[in-house]
């Protein structure tokens, strides 16, 4: 006897995603990311606390994704024309060790513009898609010029609230008084 799966969770969640995302796996991972520091109602943002200190939420979601990029032979050749251009400039350390810092530092950097940009994008698609809310939360909210320092605030929202759930931890259950007896 067979059951049909119900239409809810994530197997809805891979569903939409497969059908409304350009790049469903980037979004899903996304996503994940955004309830793993979203609160109850699953907002995350405007900042994350990380090792780093206090990130923008897209910072964070930012230097969160590059790992996936880390072996990319396009990371590589980035970092190549880095120090190229590092060296070119006169800007290259000549000591090895603060040459290679420098170069990643600036890799990084560039990783995370890039980075941005993709998030944007996928951001964009999944608020298309009705699985998330995108807010401004800052000084001058409603400036007519987009960067007067607003910071994005995401909000899961239909089915991607399924991962709120998953995340949250377990109610700690009291322990269950033991009567002893006296012997």
């Amino acid at each position: 006897m067979f059951r049909d799966a119900p239409n809810t969770g994530i197997p809805a969640l891979l569903d939409i995603l497969a059908r409304r995302s350009s790049r469903p796996r980037y979004a899903f991972m996304l996503l994940g990311l955004i309830a793993e520091v979203a609160d109850g109602q699953g907002r995350a943002g405007p900042f994350v606390r990380s090792e780093e200190g206090t990130l923008t939420l897209r910072d964070w979601l930012s230097d969160a994704l590059s790992p996936m990029a880390a072996r990319d032979r396009r990371r590589l050749a980035l970092a190549e024309r880095v120090r190229e251009e590092l060296a070119r400039t006169g800007a290259l350390p000549r000591d090895r060790a603060e040459a290679d810092r420098v170069v990643e530092e600036e890799v990084r950097s560039r990783v995370r513009t890039a980075g941005k940009s993709n998030l944007s994008r996928a951001v964009s698609e999944l608020v298309g898609a009705g699985l998330l809310r995108r807010h401004y939360q800052g000084y001058a909210v409603d400036h007519h010029n987009r960067g007067g320092q607003r910071h994005a605030v995401y909000t899961l929202a239909g089915p991607a609230r399924c991962l709120v759930a998953m995340l949250a931890p377990a109610p700690v259950q009291p322990e269950r008084a033991v009567q002893l007896s006296l012997v």
